[in-house]
């Protein structure tokens, strides 16, 4: 077992140990750990090597900061692409730290371990990708009041769009920011095409559920959050990123429509009934798993996880039935973190693993994308309440968070 406490510093190890600590922070970051987890970890991890550190964590920056003996204080400013979200790896990488922190790994063998990590095979391959992006699609779609039709025509586009995720990838930061134009805008002029042969299908519910996996709800309450929490510029920085997002989402919708509008006669007719909601279900613990997959959640933690989305889905419905939808997310995010909260303290396992999927599951971005859809439709009365709402729906998952965390105490995990 190596020791890891303070050492005689010569210098090298000061430099060694602050690659080290970038490395951690810019790994934890891609992973999807919040900014004031990362910060807290990397403090305590500076401490626990024997060094006082400062650390700041925004979506696109990291800032670096610490003191070697006697020496002027170091910086290292790291600019970055955005936050990525891989809950296996990031469970990996609290491992590694807490096993540094306990003094039983070197940060030597840490920073290894880092490699390694970054190089492990994903938990779930393609196939359950592209499986689950349709399950989340053909859930939500019936969640949302759709007709069958809508309801095949969102699962078939589902898989469209995961399949521009992936050929996205091959550019990078540009095909990342181009993402959520295109896929709307390609789902938007395959539904209005299909329109043509199915003339009450709903276009804005089918856009929306096509690329549902996308719509940066996550990060819109994410940012709320950590506004709440008074991480200022992390928190703003989460809410334009989930803003602009969602305008390019608007944007790719109104072009592809727009298109196949001038290049077809699509159809005006009022959209199908909706699925009896009584099928709901049947199809929301496939939505969960779908999402448990789609994150990437550790195997061994995936009927964890699927659990606490549904126990979280559940206080939704019966919030919802006593009063409203503001007290079904309130009830929700209560169930949700209580629950991720005592596992984790049971299992010494991240909160993350439990806590992202059924935060998602909130899909509050999902208003937002409806809101400024009738917008630009010209509702402009609707829409701007269901945007607003969206805002609501940020803020009772912010309040869910803290009364969860005043229940049950959380330990501060990545």
């Amino acid at each position: 077992m190596s020791s890891v406490g303070p050492e005689p510093d010569d210098g090298a190890r000061f430099d060694a140990v602050f690659r080290f600590m970038v490395k951690l922070g810019v790994a934890a970051h891609d992973y999807g750990s919040s900014s004031a987890r990362v910060e807290v970890f990397l403090t305590r991890l500076a401490e626990a090597l024997g060094y006082q550190g400062v650390f700041l964590s925004t979506p696109t920056q990291m800032v670096f900061a610490m003191n070697p003996e006697g020496q002027p204080q170091r910086q290292h400013v790291v600019r970055l692409p955005g936050t990525g979200l891989d809950l296996d790896k990031l469970a990996h990488v609290g491992e590694v730290v807490d096993d540094v922190v306990a003094g039983r790994r070197s940060y030597e063998d840490a920073s290894a371990a880092l490699d390694e990590i970054a190089a492990l095979p994903r938990p779930f391959g393609y196939a359950a990708q592209a499986v689950s992006y349709a399950l989340v699609g053909s859930g939500l779609a019936i969640l949302f009041g759709a007709s069958w039709v809508d309801t095949v025509v969102a699962t078939a586009l589902s898989v469209v769009v995961y399949g521009m995720v992936l050929g996205s990838a091959r550019f990078g930061a540009v095909g990342a920011d181009w993402l959520p134009l295109t896929t709307a805008l390609v789902a938007a002029f395959a539904a209005a095409a299909l329109k043509v042969a199915f003339p009450a299908i709903n276009l804005v519910i089918v856009v929306l559920c096509a690329v549902i996996v996308l719509v940066p709800g996550y990060s819109v309450s994410t940012g709320i959050i950590e506004l709440v929490g008074r991480h200022v510029v992390s928190g703003l920085a989460n809410l334009m990123t989930g803003l602009v997002c969602l305008a390019k989402q608007i944007l790719g919708g109104l072009l592809g429509v727009g298109l196949a509008t001038w290049l077809l006669p699509v159809p005006s007719a009022p959209p199908a009934p909706a699925v009896p909601t009584t099928w709901l279900w049947l199809f929301m613990p496939f939505v969960i798993m779908g999402l448990v997959v789609i994150f990437q959640t550790p195997r061994r933690d995936f009927v964890t996880a699927t659990v606490g989305s549904l126990l979280a889905f559940v206080a939704i419905l019966l919030g919802s039935e006593m009063a409203d939808a503001n007290l079904g997310n309130l009830l929700g995010t209560v169930a949700a973190v209580a629950f991720a909260n005592l596992w984790a303290s049971r299992t010494g396992r991240p909160t993350s693993i439990v806590l992202v999927p059924a935060i998602v599951l909130l899909v509050s971005g999902s208003i937002g994308f409806r809101g400024l859809a009738a917008i630009a439709q010209g509702d402009a009365a609707v829409g701007g309440s269901q945007f607003l709402q969206m805002f609501v729906v940020a803020a009772t998952i912010a309040a869910g968070l803290l009364v969860g965390n005043t229940l049950v105490r959380p330990r501060v995990r990545l």
